[in-house]
């Protein structure tokens, strides 16, 4: 008697159990990790779709549609090689470099970090622009903390500041790596080229 209403206790939990453990697994979701192989190295990154969807799913295209076939590294902005900026920044920009290529997209909306709750950490990977709602294709990493880069920053003097969406999380010493080569002004000389680029989700 004692063993068979151990057994209805059982299987009466075993319902909430199975609730609770596939809740725990979804709450686990993976975000988007992107591997961008380069001449210098391999760059990690993980992407915040839930905090940047729209800029993801851009980055996210680029890569599915071997849009980024081509592109490089090819700036690097030191604390030394901007000496016409009032706020400093270090960062190393990519993309397909040339505004007329024909891999690229339309310009997406911009989604600052007063939106994404994201700021530009060391290894925030974030979108270049012009004009807010201008970014395409170009993107660029932090190499230490840039606040002047956040919404309200004063880099940019529209104050909106950039889409940060995602972060490096294996192969800063690459970043530093290539902000540290050979480079006329903030052009680098030559474009470290991004080989390949693997996407998992």
């Amino acid at each position: 008697m004692i063993k068979t209403i151990s057994l209805i206790i059982l299987m009466a939990m075993f319902p909430a159990f199975l609730v609770q453990h596939t809740g725990t697994k979804k709450a686990k979701a993976k975000n988007p990790i992107v591997i961008m192989k380069t001449s210098l190295g391999d760059i990690t990154l993980e992407l915040y779709p839930k905090n940047a969807p729209t800029t993801v799913a851009n980055f996210e295209r680029y890569i599915r549609e071997n849009r980024f076939t081509g592109a490089s590294f090819y700036r690097t902005v030191t604390l030394q090689n901007q000496p016409h900026n009032k706020v400093k920044i270090q960062v190393i920009q990519g993309g397909l470099f040339n505004d007329h290529d024909p891999k690229m997209l339309p310009p997406i909306p911009l989604e600052t970090t007063e939106e994404t709750g994201l700021h530009h950490l060391n290894g925030t990977i974030s979108m270049a622009r012009d004009d807010p709602n201008s970014a395409t294709s170009e993107f660029f990493i932090c190499i230490g903390d840039q606040p002047s880069l956040d919404f309200g920053g004063k880099r940019n003097p529209d104050g909106q500041g950039f889409a940060a969406f995602g972060r490096v999380i294996r192969g800063m010493d690459v970043v530093k790596k290539i902000q540290m080569q050979p480079a006329v002004g903030q052009q680098l000389q030559p474009h470290i080229k991004i080989t390949k680029i693997i996407l998992k989700n």
